[in-house]
């Protein structure tokens, strides 16, 4: 029996055997479809790596015009073939697309241009504008706060010490006019001070009427301006000096006042409270005149010059504008906000600035006039460099890296890569700008490949 059996296991060895092989065969195909799907992305990476890396102009070239038929998925775009086929991810059919290139007559390589189709373009929503001439304006918008002039503020305080006897005025934000009494005080040092001036121009008088010689009346006579002058070092107007030398009697208390017109905008002196030398009383501000703090932007600082015309406009007064002047502008920056404060000045006779209320400020800056100028959405920054899209005509397109210079109401200077007359892309150009980069990678590796076969055949 057992030799009987063996004859038929072997037969059944032998029809398991092709099955085995055709599952291993399967295994490996699938292995190397999925190796395939990893290393073509891979592959078109590196390449685009290598473009942007080392540029377009690293291999020389004949002076010609060449067009080559590839074919890419729709939906995987790193997916690329010399053939017709489907795409090893979605299994879609790939499309053919066309890659142009163009070499200059030195051999450097330019960047690629792209042929799109009407309907393609027109699901893009491409638009284009003419690079043409213009006198560039630009207007500086900027957030303000009103602040008091600093030139026309004073702070009231007095040079001896006392007790304030009297307040003439007495809260924050009272109008006071040059030479208004502020308060009364009594200060032993200012009636001293009175008395020596009374008894030195009595000793004058007595003199005068025991006929003297003219050298000691006039001893006399510097002694009572001496005193006088005492009081005058002590803040007593010479008003005060007349009335006492006239009535002969030492007063109390002792007025001080007003320094200038304007509103009190701080006071810290209450009736009663003893005061020291030097130690504030009231602070007065001059509001006919305020300034404006402006915050600029550093891009904004070409633009900015001191003697500009500005305007501001107030929330609660929308349909009116001040005018004022740019009168100083700060040689720091502000670390917290990163700009820089320029000081508006503007007349406020009506009273319609008060200070620390906000107000948007527009400063008009000189025009820039004749310069070639694009849109400034016309421009893609790239980070290294910056690029504008072309438009040939016939659905070709081209990116050229532009040189541009100032910004002015939505348009750039260009200083290099464009001329007047370009029709340039404005919306959509990213998706050519990458398509651009995506055929000139792949025709980059289809060079290199050709060129290491051509070595190989060579060899």
């Amino acid at each position: 029996m057992a030799h009987n059996d063996e004859p038929g296991a072997d037969a059944a060895r032998r029809s398991e055997a092709p099955k085995s092989d055709g599952r291993q065969t399967e295994r490996e195909s699938q292995m190397t479809r999925k190796i395939l799907r990893l290393l073509v992305p891979l592959a078109v990476g590196l390449a685009i790596g290598n473009w942007w890396g080392a540029g377009a102009s690293d291999t020389d070239y004949p002076e010609h015009e060449q067009q080559t038929v590839i074919h890419r998925c729709p939906m995987h775009p790193t997916v690329v073939s010399e053939g017709p086929g489907s795409c090893p991810i979605c299994s879609m059919d790939l499309v053919a697309d066309e890659i142009e290139r163009k070499t200059t007559s030195t051999g450097e390589r330019q960047l690629g241009t792209v042929a799109i189709d009407a309907t393609t373009i027109q699901n893009m929503g491409v638009r284009t504008a003419i690079v043409d001439r213009r006198s560039l304006v630009r207007s500086v918008r900027a957030v303000g706060r009103v602040d008091y002039d600093e030139t026309r503020m004073s702070d009231v305080n007095t040079k001896v010490p006392g007790w304030v006897e009297k307040l003439h005025v007495d809260f924050t934000g009272q109008r006071v006019e040059l030479g208004q009494p502020l308060l009364e005080i009594y200060s032993p040092e200012l009636v001293n001070a009175q008395e020596e001036h009374l008894i030195a121009l009595e000793y004058v008088q007595r003199l005068q009427r025991q006929r003297v010689a003219e050298d000691v009346l006039q001893g006399a006579r510097d002694l009572v301006e001496a005193s006088a002058q005492r009081l005058r070092f002590l803040d007593v107007t010479e008003e005060r000096i007349a009335r006492l030398e006239a009535g002969g009697t030492v007063s109390r208390t002792v007025t001080v006042e007003s320094p200038q017109q304007g509103v009190v905008v701080h006071k810290a002196v209450f009736e009663g409270a003893y005061i020291r030398p030097g130690e504030h009383l009231y602070r007065i501000a001059d509001l006919s005149q305020v300034w404006v703090i402006a915050n600029l932007f550093e891009r904004d600082l070409p633009w900015v010059q001191q003697g500009q015309g500005a305007t501001v406009s107030l929330a609660h007064l929308p349909d009116q504008t001040l005018h004022g002047t740019v009168e100083h502008i700060f040689p720091f920056l502000d670390a917290d906000t990163r700009s820089v404060r320029a000081r508006l000045a503007f007349d406020n006779a009506a009273r319609l600035l008060k200070p620390e209320m906000f107000a948007d400020v527009l400063i008009d800056a000189p025009a820039v006039a004749d310069v070639v100028a694009a849109p400034v959405q016309a421009i893609l920054h790239t980070g290294a460099r910056r690029l504008a899209i072309v438009h040939l005509g016939d659905g070709r397109f081209q990116p050229r890296a532009v040189e541009v210079g100032i910004e002015a109401d939505g348009w750039y200077e260009i200083r290099s890569g464009l001329r007047e007359g370009d029709e340039i892309v404005t919306s959509a150009q990213f998706l050519i700008d990458s398509e651009s980069h995506l055929k000139t990678a792949v025709s980059n590796m289809r060079d290199r490949a050709q060129g290491d076969h051509d070595s190989h055949l060579g060899g």
